[in-house]
């Protein structure tokens, strides 16, 4: 599996919480899933880092790659294709981080990792 986490997956599966549920683990860990982090998703972890609405032991510039990597998660550009996808969303979700996210795993055929109720509203693949 092709598989997108949302930040706040990303985040959780880092921290190891116990919000995820052991299917998305599951999922993650295979060896047959490639994970990927996108760079919406490092620009909404250091927008919330910015406005101390969320805190990392380290300024995100340098925690988002390094656990990115220590959890064998490939990174994702944005990319043209998905942004111009994104935009022609209809109005069902008003996070443009997600709407982006979204767009990027429509263009690219990945299933996100989310627990947000409102994204699979977008006929987009899921997990969770």
């Amino acid at each position: 599996m092709r598989l997108l986490l949302d930040t706040c997956t990303f985040l959780w599966i880092i921290d190891k919480s116990e919000r995820v549920p052991r299917r998305v683990i599951d999922v993650f860990s295979s060896s047959e899933t490639v994970a990927y982090l996108s760079a919406v998703s490092a620009w909404e972890i250091a927008v919330k880092c910015a406005a101390r609405r969320l805190m990392l032991a380290e300024p995100p510039e340098r925690f988002v790659p390094q656990q990115r990597d220590a959890h064998g998660i490939a990174a994702l550009a944005v990319d043209e294709d998905s942004a111009l996808y994104a935009a022609r969303l209809p109005p069902v979700h008003r996070d443009p981080f997600d709407r982006l996210l979204i767009g990027q795993a429509i263009v690219h055929g990945l299933t996100i990792a989310t627990p947000d109720p409102v994204i699979p509203k977008y006929h987009v693949r899921t997990i969770w």
